[in-house]
């Protein structure tokens, strides 16, 4: 049955997204085909402010504890994150993680499509398992086993392009309750308690053949199901690796006004773009065909981001075709 802390949560940030595409990144998207790196560059930013909502909702409002273990992050550091999966929610609680390191407005998640409808982690540790017995590897019980292809392909491009300092491989685990997706959010089940654990592989130690960074990467994961091993039939934390508590970059003062203000600010946002669409029928004309855009955009491209990786491509295309026509 729904409750009312988990309907506030779903409808807050519902509207918050909606509006804030509508009305925030919206007057924008002129921009992504003057210049795109302009346009990703305040769109970062943009969506960061949304970001810091659902982190602020879940340890403000609903008491989340976040306790994180292990290597420290460098911020501002060009870096590819690895982490297993227990809930189908773990990308939305790893922002509150990265929101007390400023990675939030760096953050990006590579998904395949397929996955986009994953399955709970029982159902899915079948069929991990089932992978397993077919390529001869051993059954995990903690995790579930990594998919290598898309990790080399995007750590080689990557490294091709020197666009990467390090991997950060992160361990969720949750030492009490594990809401496994959406309905149990929904529902008010919000975990008491997130723990990660950060261990960072600066990208001069990483393999350079493609097989060898497969390799790499089964390795990692079967050091995850050993440390969530030892966390869950322990004593549920990550402190038996030695590594303490890693000091965030920003103070937790500032984290707790960056939640209060994030709060403060979607809570009134979306009401005051309700009463300007009520008000100014020019504002009703932007709003209807804003979402005319975004709904068409959708259907004919696919995203915003396929549109404006054409137009990076484009533009930054442009002046090698003029250098070639002056030789």
């Amino acid at each position: 049955m729904a409750s009312w802390k988990g309907i506030y949560f779903i409808l807050t940030l519902f509207w918050g997204s909606f509006f804030g595409s509508i009305f925030m990144l919206g007057p924008f998207l002129p921009l992504m085909f003057v210049n795109p790196s302009w346009y990703r560059w305040i769109n970062n930013r943009l969506v960061a402010t949304w970001l810091t909502l659902p982190a602020a909702l879940l340890e403000t409002m609903f008491g989340v504890k976040v306790i994180i273990t292990g290597d420290a992050f460098v911020p501002g550091e060009r870096s590819v994150i690895i982490m297993n999966h227990r809930t189908r929610m773990d990308w939305m609680f790893l922002w509150n993680c990265l929101m007390r390191y400023s990675y939030l407005r760096l953050e990006k998640i590579c998904l395949k499509a397929s996955l986009k409808s994953v399955p709970g982690f029982e159902n899915s540790k079948a069929r991990s398992n089932a992978f397993a017995e077919k390529n001869g590897l051993q059954k995990y019980e903690y995790v579930l086993h990594p998919r290598t292809t898309g990790f080399t392909f995007v750590v080689d491009r990557l490294r091709e392009g020197k666009n990467l300092d390090a991997i950060h491989d992160i361990t969720v685990a949750y030492p009490h309750n594990i809401p496994q997706s959406e309905k149990h959010l929904l529902q008010g089940d919000f975990p008491r308690e997130i723990h990660f654990h950060v261990r960072r592989y600066p990208v001069d130690t990483l393999p350079t053949s493609k097989e060898d960074l497969q390799l790499w990467c089964h390795k990692r994961w079967e050091e995850k199901e050993e440390r969530l091993r030892s966390f869950y039939q322990g004593e549920k934390n990550f402190y038996f690796t030695g590594q303490s508590v890693i000091p965030p970059c920003k103070s937790e003062l500032r984290v707790f006004v960056v939640k209060l203000l994030s709060i403060l600010y979607w809570t009134l946002f979306s009401p005051a773009m309700c009463l300007l669409i009520y008000l100014y029928g020019l504002v009703r004309w932007y709003f209807v065909i804003t979402i005319v855009i975004f709904v068409l955009q959708e259907r004919i491209f696919g995203g915003l981001e396929i549109i404006e990786l054409a137009c990076y491509r484009l533009l930054h295309k442009q002046p090698h075709l003029n250098s070639k026509k002056n030789e």
